[in-house]
């Protein structure tokens, strides 16, 4: 039979009350109070009704997350670090991908689940501000990624200037001087792959060292086969790089395929740099240097970020946008993980 709190109370000789507030980890329960509830509770094999919480709170006890596709690693682990933290919240995570297409992610950012989800994770490509600002759902929304949409939405991302202002200078301490940059898109100024790009030519052109448009090889998509035709591309147009600072870890480990068939050594020949720390990247014949963003902080945060919202809960948060509180630009941080790609084997 089920066991209910009330089993649980009378077990351990205390109110209802008492045992919602254990069971709900409230700070205000004495340590001897909150061990004797959990031994009642392990003796029974009480286990909480997640369902019927959620719904005394008219709420569906689910967060969606919706991201360009599921079969990037990088959305792939990003995807599992939000489902466990999450869970962390008592929350199940509904999973979406929209393909990086405008009008599916209008489709997901309007609410076309709004009756199953309580709050929506978003990671848009081609969204645009005026998609947004009409938005009527009452499910609180955050946005991920580098794109600015001054907006009044909680927005979480690293720096990706900074990060590859950090991945360039690596690849100059060592020596190269030829940097090219694999993955630029230009129709897009606030985009990720244009402030990677701009990260790339600030940094070179604060070192003293030629930015040329040359060694800037676009793709389009970002994927292995991109990457490596972008490579292919380069060095067929007799550009020869020294080095490769790849706007993520695909695009980096087709390149390096490349070069392998053209007969050129990673790294003596051609150091590379990647982006977004893929566990594909750890395991290939040559290891892969790379910027690492913290993907459990930026899964944390925006699961944070909606649950603060949904329970009222944010303190401090400024003034008022429309009917909740002052959106906030939260950053992530990152680092740079070096391997053999730029190092060598040891």
């Amino acid at each position: 039979m089920t066991v209910s709190l009330k089993d649980v109370a009378e077990r351990a000789g205390v109110s209802i009350k008492t045992v919602s507030n254990v069971v709900n980890n409230y700070r205000h329960v004495t340590p001897s109070m909150r061990s004797r509830v959990q031994r009642a509770i392990d003796e029974l094999g009480y286990v909480p009704n997640l369902t019927a919480r959620h719904l005394r709170k008219g709420r569906t006890g689910i967060l969606a997350l919706a991201v360009p596709e599921l079969g990037n690693p990088y959305f792939a682990e990003l995807a599992g670090a939000v489902i466990d933290a999450a869970a962390e919240h008592e929350y199940t995570v509904l999973l979406d991908h929209t393909g990086g297409s405008r009008e599916r992610e209008i489709l997901v950012s309007q609410g076309f689940r709004a009756r199953v989800i309580d709050g929506l994770i978003l990671s848009p490509i081609e969204l645009e501000a005026e998609d947004l600002r009409g938005r009527d759902q009452d499910a609180p929304l955050v946005l991920l990624g580098e794109r600015e949409y001054d907006l009044p939405y909680d927005h979480i991302a690293i720096d990706n200037v900074a990060a590859a202002r950090t991945a360039v200078r690596h690849l100059l301490a060592l020596g190269r001087s030829r940097i090219a940059f694999l993955g630029a898109r230009t129709d897009r100024f606030n985009e990720p792959s244009q402030l990677r790009l701009r990260g790339w030519r600030a940094e070179l052109t604060a070192a003293g060292v030629p930015a040329p448009d040359a060694l800037v090889a676009p793709t389009g998509g970002w994927a292995h086969a991109d990457g490596a035709a972008a490579m292919a591309r380069l060095l067929d147009s007799g550009e020869l790089p020294d080095a490769v600072f790849a706007y993520n870890d695909l695009i980096a480990i087709g390149a390096m395929r490349v070069l392998s068939e053209r007969g050129l050594r990673v790294p003596e020949d051609v150091a590379v740099v990647g982006f977004d720390d893929v566990a594909e990247g750890r395991y290939g014949t040559v290891t892969l240097t790379t910027v690492s963003p913290a993907k459990h902080t930026i899964a944390r945060l925006a699961v944070r970020s909606l649950v603060e919202r949904l329970e009222g809960a944010r303190e401090g948060a400024g003034d008022e946008v429309g009917d909740g509180p002052r959106a906030r630009e939260l950053r992530a941080e990152f680092r740079l993980v070096e391997r053999e790609s730029t190092l060598g084997r040891a």
